[in-house]
């Protein structure tokens, strides 16, 4: 298998940096993964991560609940209810962000094509980019949806977007700086760009460390945080003008990590740090276990 190694920090570019965590794979393969962070910025990421051309075969499980429609046990039933929720939720601060009902929007990573269907439905333009055959098959047999593979994103017009999606997607792409060039080539000059991420400073990630489900390695390559998407953001030239909480994501989250602990009541204990880190979050968003951070060029 080949291996990507960290050798700069993709937001300082400084090339210090210290041990943070071990985290094991629980989800597919039992392999464990190091954790560094930057000695400069704070940055987090994984380190030593397969390779684009290898990492595929750390998402073949067909529970891997991004690209399946799998309802199998409790934890995976709650996360469909939540996502119906959140559907609605997401077409609604489009609508608010943009400020137009109707425009062009670019869903990148768009999984199984839940959201493009919804906001289509509301009758924007959509174009959606996924990396999984098995993920676009799906879009195409239930919604209908041409969902194009990630070698066409060259191909998509300059200044054409009014929305740029990313659903938690951006920390799964290796090549973070060439990724965010493209998307401000294709944003409208009043464009905006929505990033949906795993946050790194949440109050479960600081509860349960390495069992913290969402650094689930080695898919996930970077961990963000509100101050190092800031950072990020700024080096790039864009400008974060507003971040929102997934208030829901906490519980899902908890539970999932309590059950890589091996806790029998997973689903309480998961449920009772959910709760205590939905409270926490109600006075500082930045405690959110997932935020939606939302840039313009």
């Amino acid at each position: 298998m080949n291996i990507s190694s960290v050798k700069s920090c993709p937001i300082c570019e400084n090339s210090s940096f210290s041990d943070f965590l071990t985290c094991t794979d629980h989800y597919a393969t039992n392999e464990v993964f190091k954790l560094q962070k930057c000695s400069k910025c704070g940055f987090v990421f994984t380190q030593n991560f397969p390779s684009e051309a290898f990492i595929g075969s750390y998402y073949e499980t067909p529970d891997y609940i991004s690209h399946s429609n799998t309802k199998k046990g409790i934890v995976n039933y709650l996360y469909h209810l939540a996502r119906g929720f959140m559907l609605n939720r997401k077409c609604k601060m489009i609508e608010a962000i943009s400020e137009i009902k109707q425009g062009k929007i670019l869903d990148y990573g768009c999984g199984t094509g839940f959201f493009l269907s919804a906001i289509k439905e509301k009758g924007w333009q959509i174009t959606g980019i996924e990396k999984s055959p098995a993920a676009r098959a799906f879009a195409q047999k239930e919604f209908g949806l041409e969902i194009l593979d990630p070698t066409s994103l060259s191909t998509v017009p300059d200044e054409s977007s009014d929305i740029i999606t990313l659903w938690h997607v951006l920390e799964h792409i290796e090549d973070l700086q060439g990724i965010i060039q493209e998307f401000k080539r294709i944003l409208k000059p009043n464009g905006r760009l929505i990033l949906a991420l795993p946050n790194a400073g949440s109050y479960d990630a600081l509860h349960y460390k390495e069992y913290w489900a969402a650094y689930d390695v080695p898919r996930h390559l970077w961990h963000f945080t509100p101050r190092t998407l800031y950072s990020f953001a700024q080096n790039n030239g864009l400008t974060l003008i507003d971040k929102k909480g997934m208030p829901l994501d906490g519980f899902y989250i908890s539970m999932i990590s309590e059950k890589y602990k091996k806790n029998k009541l997973s689903f309480i204990f998961g449920f009772w740090v959910g709760l205590k880190g939905l409270i926490a979050s109600t006075k500082d968003v930045s405690l959110n276990s997932s935020l939606i951070y939302i840039l313009k060029k």
